[in-house]
Formats: C-alpha cells, sequence, structure tokens
C-alpha cells in the first residue's frame, strides 16, 4: 500500500532542492524500471544476417532469452576500412531491425501443409496402392482428380500433414513424373543464391541428383543487364559501394539510393564532404533527388536518348575539338574502336557489318589458329595487325590473350589508328537505323528518315577469297553514329548543339524534356572531372532503367559515356549497376555443391523467362511482332514468324536452353539407341534430323512436353516476380484467373511458324507445387504442399553481395520453432525418400541432355561469321556448332541420398574452376575429408561428407579461390597460362589463408582477390569492376578482348543495335480493347505502370510484417499525379482500380506532386494476402502487381554460340521486362471485400 501511495506526489513532503530551485531531489520508488530492464536482457547474442535479396548484407546481434529470440541490433565490428575511407558501419534498415517479429507471429509457418482435397485423394490412395507411386498415378491419371484439387489452388484449405506424408508424396510425384515422361518434367525455382548460398544449394542439389531442372533468376527478374555481356563479357560486376567515396562525380541515374541501398547510402553522403558533385537522374521526385546537387528529370523510358545526347557533347568536345589524351589513350587501348568493320552494300548506301578477321585476309595475317575470330586493326605505320587480346587468341594458344600493345603475329610492339580519316582511300555513304520518329503516342517522337546517311572514310582491301571489300573503323561508325560533323559536308551530323538531328542535346530535349542546357552542362562536368582525375566519374544504376524493353539501350548509352571518359576499371569511376544480390563471390567453390557437379556434370539449366513465356502460355496473347522490332536496312523476309519461333530457333541452334529438352523422356532415349546398335548422341542427332524427336518447344500444348513438379524455396515467385500472374493461374496452376484479353486464335493475330498451334490451349498444366518458406506468402497460397522453413535466425548459412568484401554468416541462434526446418534438412529428407520410394521403378539410367553452346569455353567460337538453321538446310546438324551440345549423364536414383549428404569423385577426377579457366582440387578434397569426415560405406564410401548445412558451407569455402588463398594462388597461376603475363602476385601473400564457417561467425572476413572476378580486393584500392582488365591487361572476355562497343552479330545489326541507338518503348497494345469496356461509370485514363523498389519492404518480404505495415498505410497503393488524380476524380487514399488486358489490381490510390502525368507507380512487392478487397472488372479478389503485366521477349537476347553472346545460367538470354506496361485506371465505385457466402461486406465508395 505504502509502494501505491508513494506514487502520488500529492502525499510526498517536497524533496531537498539544488541549483537555485531549478532541481529537485525525490526518492522515489523505480521498479518500473525492471520491466523494461528485463525487455532488453538476454543470455547471448548470435551473429546472423537477412537472406533476402536487398544486396545490403548486413551483419546483426541477434538477442536470445530462454530459448527465444528477443529483438536484434546492427553489428559494429566489421574490419576497419583503410584511413582516408569510412567505415563500412553502420549497415542495417528499418526492414532488417523488424524481422524478428516474423519468427513467434500469426505469420509464421509452423507445420508442413497439405491442400485438403489432396491430402484426401492421396490418404485415400494410399490405402489402395501399397506402392506410393501407384498411389500418385491412380491420382494425376485421374483427370477429374487432378481437376479438383488444381481448381482448389488459390483458395486456401490447407491441413496440418506430417513430414512423413509430405516427403512421400512429393517423393512419389517427382518418381513419376521422371519414370513416365522424364527428369526434364520436374524444376525448381530458387532466386539469388548469394543471400542464402547453403539453402539455394540444397534444392538445386537435389534437383541436380535426380536430372530436374533448374531455372534462372537474374534473367527472369530483369536484374540482368544484357549490356554488360555484350559490351564486357560478364554477366555484371560493379564496385563495392565504399568505392563511391573514391569518386569525384556521381549521377545517381535510376538508382533511389537511399531508399533501395539503405545500408550504403552513407558513403553517397559521406562523399559530398569532400567535394564530390551528385546528380540525381530520376522521372519523378524520388528520395535519392534530396542527396545532390541536381535533379534531372527525363519522361521515363527515354533516358537513352539523353545519354546519346550527353556522349555527342563528350565526343565533339573531349575527342574531336580539344582531344584529350588520357580519353585517347584508353580508348585505343581498352575498346574495340579500332577494329575494322566491313561495310556491305545495300540499295544506294553501304550498312556496317561484321568485324574484319585475319581468316578474311590473305594468308590470315599469319595466324593459324582460330583466324576466323581474330579481329584486325591498322597500326599507326599502316600496316594490318591481329593484336593480342581478341578471343581468337584465348582458346587453342597460350600466352597471347592480353592486352599489351603487341602484334599478335610477330609480337612486335604497335600502336593502333583509330580513325582511317585522313588515310581514307574514299568516302563511303553509310546507312545508320533511327527509331526515334515512332513508339507509343504517349512518347514524344522527332520524325526524321529511318535510314541516316552519313559519310565515313574508308579503305577498300582485298580479301582471302579474291573479293575487295570496303572497311572503316568503329571509332569512325562511332562518331558518324552520334551525328558528329568532322569535315566531310554530312548534312545528316549536326553543325551545334542547337541542331534537331540525331542525336544532339536539343533533339534528346524534345524526346526527354530535359532543357539541353542541363545536358550539356552535366555532360561537360563529367567528362572534364575524368580526364583531370583518370577516370574518377561514375555513374550509380538501378532498375529504373534495367526493366524496360530496349534496357540494353539505355544501359549502353551510359556504359559508352563512361567509356569515352576512360572512367571503367578505374578506382572511384564506372559503372555500378546495383540491381539484385547478383555476387556469389566463392561462386567456383558453391556450383560443385549446387548442382552435384562433383558427382555427374553436366546439370539442367534454363532461363526462365522463355520457359515461363512458353508454359504459361504467354505467348498465345503476344501482340508485338519481330517484324515492328528490326532495322529498316535489314532483309525483313529472313525474319518472319512469332516471337517464339525466334526462341525455338534460338534452342535448336544450341543458343538458348530447353525444358523439358525434348519431344521425349530423355531416359527412354539410351535404351531405344541400344536397340538401333547406336549411341544415344548418334541416334538423337538422327532422330532430330528426320523428326522422329523434336524439341518440346515445338509442341508445347501436346501435354507431355510441359513442366509437371515445380519447387519454390527462397521465392515468392507468384506473389513478388511473376510477370504475367494471371496466365501462370490459368495455364500452370489450372485455376480462377483475371485474364482480359484474347488470344491470337481469336485476335486473328500471327500465329508462329515453329510452334504448333492449338485452339483450346492446355490449363493446370502443373501436377505438384511444393513451396518452401516461413511465411504465408502468396505463393504459398497457390501452392499443393507447403513446407516450413527455418527463419534466417534458425540456420546455419552463408551471404555476400556486391556492395561489400566480406563474407557473412547466417547462423542459428535457435533451434528451428515449432516443426520447421533448415532447406539443407528438408531436401535431405526428401532425397531419402526419393532414394526409397524409387526401388522398383528407376535404377541406374542413362540421361539423354542438352546443353547450350557455353560462354567461358571453347565452344564459344562454334559460330564465327554468320547465323545458319541445320533445320532449314542451311548446315547439317553437328552437336555443340550447330546445334546444342547432346550429352549423357548416368544417374544412379538409388544412391541419390547417399549422394546428396558427400562429395563426389569428380572433385579429384577433374577438379575444379570457373570463367574457362580450371586448376586441381586435390588437396582441397584431402582437407576436407578431415573438416566434415568420410562415408564409412555405400556408396559413397570414403568420400568427404555433407551431413549438415555447415558441412555444405566448408566445402565452398574450401574450394572457392575468395575464402582460400592456396586455391587463389591456383587460379590466378590458370589465367597467367593463358594471359602469358604472371598474376601470382596478386594473391601470394594471402596464400596461406584459409576461411572457415566459424571464423566468420566470430568476425565478418573480407574475401582474397579472385581470376574469376574483374576487381581486387586489396587494402590499398577498393574494389572496382575492370580494374585487373586495366591495370593488369587481362583481355575482357568479348570478340575483340576489349570493351565491345561494337556488336556485328547478324541478328543485332539486323534488328538494328549493333551501335547504340534511341529505341523508345514499344507497344504492348494491352490497354485499348479493354478501356470502357466493362465501365463503372466513372473517368477512365491509361497510364504507364512502373513497379520501382519500395521503401517498407524488401520485394514482397517484409510487405506483411506488422512493424513494416504500421510505418506505411497498411496495403496496396498505387501512387499517381495530381494532375491525374484531379481529372479522375480520385482523392487521396481513394480504393482505384488497375487494369488491361492482362488482368486487374485494386489498391488505395497515393496522389502526389512528385509523380509526373502519365505515369503511375506500384511499388514492388505488394502482397495479395494484406488489406486487398475485389476487382470490379474480375469479380474476384484484388490481384497484385504482376497481374497487369506480360513478358515479351526480345530476339536480340536469344543469340548465343558467339563469343561474348553465349549462353550462360543467368549470363545471358531473355529477360523478364515489364516498364513498357500501360494501364487503365479508374476510381472503384463499389468495394467488395469478399468476406463470404451471403456476407459480402459491400461498401459504397463516396467522396
Amino acid at each position: 500500500m505504502s509502494k501505491f501511495l508513494d506514487r502520488f506526489r500529492y502525499f510526498k513532503q517536497k524533496g531537498e532542492t539544488f541549483a537555485d530551485g531549478h532541481g529537485q531531489l525525490l526518492e522515489t520508488n523505480r521498479d518500473w524500471e525492471d520491466g523494461y530492464r528485463q525487455r532488453w536482457q538476454h543470455d547471448k547474442i548470435v551473429r546472423s544476417t537477412h537472406g533476402v535479396n536487398c544486396t545490403g548484407s548486413c551483419s546483426w546481434k541477434i538477442y536470445v532469452k530462454n530459448g527465444l529470440v528477443t529483438w536484434e541490433t546492427q553489428q559494429t565490428d566489421y574490419p576497419r576500412t583503410r584511413p582516408d575511407m569510412p567505415n563500412h558501419e553502420p549497415r542495417g534498415c528499418p526492414r532488417g531491425a523488424s524481422y524478428s517479429w516474423y519468427l513467434y507471429s500469426a505469420n509464421r509457418l509452423k507445420y508442413p501443409l497439405m491442400r485438403k482435397r489432396l491430402m484426401k485423394m492421396w490418404r485415400e490412395a494410399k490405402k489402395l496402392h501399397r506402392d506410393p507411386v501407384e498411389a500418385w498415378a491412380s491420382i494425376i491419371e485421374d483427370a477429374d482428380k487432378a481437376k479438383s484439387f488444381k481448381q482448389a489452388r488459390g483458395r486456401g484449405g490447407f491441413v496440418r500433414s506430417s513430414w512423413q506424408e509430405v516427403n512421400e508424396l512429393i517423393a512419389a510425384s517427382n518418381v513419376y513424373t521422371v519414370k513416365t515422361y522424364g527428369p526434364d518434367r520436374v524444376a525448381g525455382f530458387s532466386p539469388i543464391p548469394a543471400m542464402s548460398m547453403v539453402s539455394y544449394a540444397s534444392g538445386a542439389r537435389y534437383l541436380s541428383l535426380i536430372g530436374g531442372t533448374c531455372l534462372s533468376f537474374y534473367d527472369w527478374y530483369c536484374d540482368l543487364p544484357p549490356a554488360s555481356p555484350q559490351t564486357w563479357g560478364e554477366q555484371t560486376d560493379v564496385p563495392e559501394s565504399a568505392d563511391w567515396y573514391n569518386s569525384c562525380y556521381i549521377i545517381a541515374w535510376g538508382s533511389n539510393v537511399p531508399q533501395t541501398r539503405t545500408p550504403d547510402a552513407h558513403f553517397f553522403t559521406e562523399v559530398r564532404y569532400k567535394g564530390t558533385k551528385t546528380v540525381a537522374v530520376t522521372p519523378d521526385y524520388a528520395e535519392i533527388a534530396k542527396l545532390c546537387d541536381l535533379w534531372l528529370a527525363p519522361k521515363q523510358g527515354t533516358d537513352a536518348a539523353m545519354a546519346l545526347a550527353m556522349g555527342h557533347v563528350m565526343l565533339r568536345e573531349f575527342h574531336l575539338d580539344n582531344p584529350r589524351q588520357y580519353f585517347t589513350d584508353y580508348v585505343r587501348r581498352y575498346t574495340d574502336m579500332p577494329m575494322l568493320v566491313m561495310l556491305e552494300e545495300r540499295d544506294g548506301y553501304y550498312a556496317a557489318g561484321r568485324m574484319l578477321r585475319a581468316a578474311d585476309l590473305v594468308d590470315s595475317l599469319g595466324q593459324e589458329n582460330n583466324p576466323e575470330w581474330k579481329t584486325v586493326a591498322i597500326s599507326s605505320n599502316g600496316e594490318m595487325v591481329a593484336p593480342n587480346g581478341s578471343i581468337g587468341f584465348r582458346w587453342g594458344e597460350k600466352g597471347k590473350w592480353n592486352l599489351e600493345q603487341r602484334d599478335g603475329t610477330t609480337g612486335a610492339e604497335t600502336e593502333l589508328q583509330l580513325s582511317l580519316l585522313g588515310s581514307q582511300d574514299e568516302i563511303a555513304n553509310v546507312g545508320f537505323p533511327y527509331f526515334g520518329g515512332e513508339g507509343p503516342e504517349y512518347f514524344n517522337h522527332v520524325a526524321l528518315d529511318n535510314v541516316l546517311l552519313h559519310k565515313l572514310p574508308a579503305k577498300r582491301l582485298q580479301l582471302a577469297d579474291g573479293s575487295s571489300a570496303l572497311v572503316t573503323t568503329v571509332y569512325d561508325l562511332t562518331m558518324a553514329n552520334y551525328g558528329l560533323e568532322r569535315g566531310l559536308n554530312d548534312e545528316n551530323c549536326a553543325a551545334s548543339y542547337d541542331d534537331i538531328k540525331a542525336y544532339t542535346p536539343a533533339w534528346a530535349e524534345q524526346i526527354t524534356g530535359v532543357p539541353r542546357a542541363q545536358i550539356i552542362r552535366i555532360a561537360r562536368e563529367f567528362a572534364d572531372n575524368a580526364d583531370k582525375t583518370h577516370g574518377r566519374s561514375m555513374i550509380i544504376v538501378g532498375a529504373g532503367l534495367n526493366h524496360w524493353y530496349h534496357l540494353d539501350m539505355n544501359y549502353r548509352g551510359l556504359i559508352n559515356m563512361l567509356v569515352f571518359c576512360g572512367c571503367v576499371g578505374q578506382s572511384g569511376g564506372g559503372w555500378a549497376h546495383y540491381v539484385g544480390q547478383e555476387k556469389l563471390r566463392p561462386q567456383t567453390g558453391w556450383q560443385p555443391l549446387a548442382f552435384a557437379l562433383d558427382w555427374q556434370r553436366p546439370a539442367r539449366h534454363m532461363n526462365s523467362t522463355s520457359y515461363f513465356y512458353n508454359h504459361s502460355s504467354q505467348w498465345r496473347y503476344e501482340t508485338v511482332t519481330a517484324q515492328e522490332l528490326l532495322s529498316p536496312t535489314a532483309d525483313k523476309s529472313r525474319y518472319s514468324g512469332h516471337l517464339i519461333d525466334f526462341n525455338v530457333r534460338a534452342e535448336r541452334m544450341g543458343w538458348l536452353p530447353s525444358a523439358p529438352q525434348l519431344g521425349t523422356n530423355p531416359l527412354y532415349i539410351a535404351r531405344e539407341a541400344e536397340k538401333a546398335g547406336m549411341t544415344p548422341v548418334d541416334y538423337t542427332v538422327k532422330s532430330l534430323k528426320d523428326g522422329s524427336i523434336r524439341f518440346a518447344a515445338e509442341q508445347p500444348e501436346n501435354g507431355k512436353n510441359h513442366p509437371r513438379n515445380l519447387f519454390i524455396w527462397r521465392s515468392n515467385l507468384l506473389g513478388s516476380s511473376g510477370k504475367g500472374h494471371e496466365y501462370m493461374l490459368k495455364y500452370l496452376l489450372g485455376t480462377e484467373h483475371g485474364i482480359q484479353g484474347l488470344d491470337l486464335g481469336k485476335q486473328g493475330g500471327v500465329k508462329p511458324e515453329e510452334v504448333e498451334w492449338v485452339d483450346n490451349g492446355l490449363d493446370g498444366k502443373l501436377d505438384l507445387v511444393v513451396t518452401l518458406d516461413f511465411r504465408l506468402s502468396s505463393t504459398c497460397l497457390y501452392s499443393d504442399i507447403v513446407l516450413p522453413t527455418a527463419t534466417w535466425y534458425e540456420k546455419d548459412d552463408m551471404n555476400t553481395s556486391d556492395m561489400h568484401p566480406f563474407i557473412h554468416p547466417l547462423s542459428a541462434a535457435v533451434d528451428p520453432a515449432w516443426e520447421s526446418k533448415s532447406d539443407w534438412d528438408i531436401y535431405k529428407g526428401i532425397a531419402k525418400k526419393f532414394s526409397e520410394v524409387c526401388v522398383g521403378h528407376l535404377g541406374k539410367e542413362t540421361d539423354v541432355v542438352t546443353l547450350p553452346i557455353q560462354h567461358d569455353s571453347a565452344a564459344e567460337l562454334a559460330q564465327p561469321l554468320d547465323v545458319k538453321d541445320w533445320k532449314k538446310g542451311e548446315c547439317d546438324l553437328i552437336p555443340g556448332k550447330t546445334a546444342p551440345h547432346i550429352m549423357t549423364v548416368e544417374r544412379d536414383y538409388p544412391a541419390t541420398y547417399e549422394r546428396f549428404t558427400s562429395i563426389g569423385p569428380l572433385m579429384e577426377k577433374i577438379g575444379n574452376g570457373g570463367k574457362g579457366i580450371a586448376w586441381n582440387t586435390q588437396s582441397e578434397m584431402d582437407l576436407l575429408r578431415k573438416l566434415n569426415y568420410t562415408k564409412a560405406d555405400g556408396p559413397a564410401k570414403g568420400q568427404p561428407m555433407l551431413n549438415t548445412a555447415i558441412d555444405a558451407a566448408e566445402m565452398i569455402l574450401t574450394l572457392a579461390p575468395e575464402t582460400n588463398g592456396q586455391v587463389a594462388v591456383k587460379a590466378w597461376a590458370a589465367l597467367s597460362e593463358f594471359t602469358g603475363r604472371d598474376h601470382t602476385h596478386l594473391a601470394t601473400n594471402k596464400e596461406d589463408e584459409k576461411i572457415r564457417f566459424r571464423d566468420i561467425q566470430a568476425q565478418p572476413r573480407k574475401i582474397i582477390s579472385s581470376p574469376t572476378w574483374s576487381g581486387l580486393e586489396d587494402e590499398h584500392v577498393s574494389y572496382n569492376a575492370g580494374y585487373t582488365n586495366v591495370h593488369e591487361l587481362i583481355p575482357w572476355r568479348t570478340l575483340s578482348g576489349r570493351q565491345q562497343l561494337y556488336q556485328d552479330h547478324q541478328w543485332m545489326r539486323d534488328f538494328g543495335e549493333s551501335l547504340l541507338v534511341y529505341r523508345p518503348p514499344i507497344d504492348t497494345r494491352s490497354v485499348k480493347a479493354v478501356m470502357g469496356c466493362k465501365s463503372n461509370g466513372n473517368p477512365e485514363r491509361a497510364l504507364n505502370f512502373l513497379t520501382p523498389h519500395q521503401k517498407w519492404g524488401i520485394h514482397s518480404t517484409y510487405s506483411d510484417n506488422l512493424l513494416m505495415l504500421t510505418l506505411s498505410r497498411g496495403g496496396p497503393i498505387v501512387w499517381m499525379s495530381e494532375t491525374d488524380a484531379k481529372d479522375l476524380g480520385i482523392e487521396d487514399n481513394d480504393w482505384i482500380e488497375v487494369f488491361n488486358s492482362n488482368g486487374a489490381l485494386t489498391a488505395r490510390a497515393v496522389v502526389s506532386q512528385r509523380v509526373p502525368a502519365g505515369m503511375t507507380m506500384m511499388y514492388h512487392a505488394q502482397e495479395r494476402i494484406v488489406n486487398l478487397p475485389g476487382s470490379e472488372i474480375t469479380q474476384q479478389r484484388g490481384g497484385i502487381h504482376n497481374s497487369v503485366t506480360r513478358i515479351t521477349p526480345k530476339p536480340t537476347h536469344m543469340i548465343g554460340g558467339y563469343a561474348q553472346l553465349a549462353y550462360g545460367f543467368n549470363y545471358y538470354g531473355t529477360v523478364g521486362s515489364n516498364r513498357d506496361e500501360f494501364v487503365v485506371v479508374r476510381k472503384m465505385k463499389n468495394i467488395n471485400w469478399l468476406d463470404g457466402e451471403g456476407n459480402d461486406q459491400v461498401q459504397e465508395s463516396v467522396k
């Protein structure tokens, strides 16, 4: 009672005062403080991070009390940077600080779940069939039963199951599918291994062991910038964020750094204190604009136009009028600008053709090895030379694949001529395609001739076949393409920046809306800084540019600017592309684990964009044709058909992978070959030629050539990244959907030539969808089985990023809650059950695998000069040359579990490697036997064990040069053999360093420099892409061995993209067919639909987190301009509907002056499970951002078998762009929450 009374100051005497009465000494009860003390008490702190694709890769303290995670804070013990650099910490963001909420929330998945209808069928089938495979067959072969549970997808109805039951059903389905249709009909999707590399490897290893298909992600997410492979032969390599601090001029172009790169943003603000100028380029007033000195706001989708105009200024002032020595030397040594290009005759003019090769000339300039792959230039003394470094020197010989300025034949030092101007034999009229006068009506156009004729200096050469040809240099082509007058009286070149000619600042002003004076000023400042600092000008770029259909034009515009200014490969300069946590630093140690390359090679890989375009039947609704994409200089008769036809042609020519691969079970082929007395390879070649076997993509609707089982883990495929969401619901899942448009049959559109058309597409292609997650996501809602996985604080794993040089652990601070398990343990359990269930159905089998022509292999020299299709009779079918490799893989299905849990013998027999180099791994395998112990018996007897996720992590760390200094020295030595230069000095000081898993749990560890990346991890220089190319003279992995500004593949030329051009956004034709068709009485307007990355989540993760929902508006929102909102009668927070022929979504409107008219934004990604009413259009629950999107692949991204334009998993291929899309926006009239039959809560929208 006394304590109660003590709380009332009225009953207490006044205490002693001090400080002239300003202070008072009181003796009060402080028991209330115990609540706070108890809240923040903890038993231990464990280091972990967040396995979310945010690129942050931040180290966190996880506080544990009484066996429960209570909270998290940021770690502050990163290794210190050098004295002149800010430290990396603090690293973290509000989203990461809220993650512990998930562990014990209602959103947490606690037990294995199965759809009730399926469970009932399964249990009944098990009573009738003792064999699980026969039980599954009885369900899936009964069309009514299969349709029944497929139609229930997305409608709830989950019930709790057991691990034993779900593992048995999954294994039975997999065995049935492999046996009946083929292992390539089992597929798995998981993105971005770097964020939790062991977890990714868990599922990929299981799939690879059974012959399943691993689907790509980087291209599907549209994180892949095709311009990077095109220019550098590199998927993506970028500076770490600390290198921003070394820059003296930064343009943040379409990258909202403080919002999407929160942990790294301090470097951006800190560099301003040393005087660095920062410029923001965004169409909306984004958060990055607040951190910059200047903001430019080009109309969205027109960035290439502004980049071209800036390049025009740079070339005019710094290369022609007042040439800067540094720039001239840089482009001469490190770009393809000196290389000669053949000119091809057209009707009244010439067009730029392919690059001249040594094989074109008499005696091949003395080159005997790969002369058709050695580019040619003219030396300063006028002689023709094949300089070192081109891709022909990489394969088949040693010691000349370097960027030393030497003649590849004589070895003599040589300086290459950039231009033929002044030494030309004649002036040629060369035609350049122009696309700036076309495009959707919303975008601005400048009408000029669609073929612009420019005058170029040219030389006439005698060729080996007796003919002659005109040639010019890439430098001369570039100057003409940018519209620069060089005294040749070229009427299509500009006399001043005010001329409305391609690609002047005045021209760009009309396209982009940015004043020409600003364009000139920024270009001038950027180049001047680069000249004075030798390349310390940088462009930070992101999804804002990379999600458009012509994304490579946007990016090549920026890359050209950087190359013109000598910025690539210089610390503080270059191209900083940050979209997706792509940098799996210990990649070469991870690949054998993930794809079971220690047991069998090759693995089955598939590019997801082509995969989903085909199997979700989005191609059936295609409105864009190849004809409208072609250059006006191309022969259009060679490019007939539908876009999917180009994908099929690319598959059969060995350019792209296919999955399923062939129209027959690949396990059957070896048996049939044996009966015919042939090898499986020869039998397959014969059968493809005579048509008895066809590529599966040619008959996607025949019931046998589509995927059957799909695993999804570490991903919200159907709630975040699934472009064409409604098509997936209909054609893959067989459930209700919101498609509003008509297919090609009903439209009367262009039907395919290579693909068989059927009037009614096949619905519900997937027999089983299995998702692993720690929360109930939209993908889980549409799955048949949901497996509860451990959270990032409950499992052991590893995490790396391109934003910093450290490798971080995910640690099991507590055991997985309820019945959840780590990804490794889940797939280990499935593998064990598969090995048991397959007995009697599958044994040791020969699997025929088709493999596209691979980048970074000698096969990338397969198709040197032109495109020939064996099916059209233009050449013979030669595997690995004119068609995919056809290979056999021996699979031991009953040994799947034993192989999953051990490291196979191929690491000792063949070794390891990456990106074209290889080394011996015997000593590393010996070490792993000591670290992980060995199998005592069975098929893997004597092999190192992989029982736990930590065992798997140790395999990665031991085999990777980035984490094992001994391997790094071996890797650099292997590269030195190719270049003829010693590079081992880059790693010898780290030779004895070996990073172990528990080392990184103690403190983040900096990785070791590796030849599989193009930057250095060094105490004296921050990581910067291209650094070793410039400073170690290691060629880029391109045709010329240099930065490839001219893309000379025939398809690139015929589609008008051999050089940089401005291509406006495409017309997806998805609005007119639905505008006004289902009116609700409110006005409608077509707006461009963008999906930038959000502030309150990382993709869809955290978007359902109560803490983030509380900070944000708490549900789906769409941003729009005040102008558009006023015209449509929409006020802030009104419910609106967004729809087109692809589908519909509902959301609240955020009306803001920071958004320009004509554009709307729905931040990526907002789940369909929170605060979502029904759609008036579809009469179904709202939809998500991808409900209004559909994939349109680009033919130039299908190219393969050609130097840097050869396929690699996540390296090159079709991408899932979506920003060209338009939608109809209107205010909703009735808000229907669809709360249940007979109990719908309908509220009138009145404002």
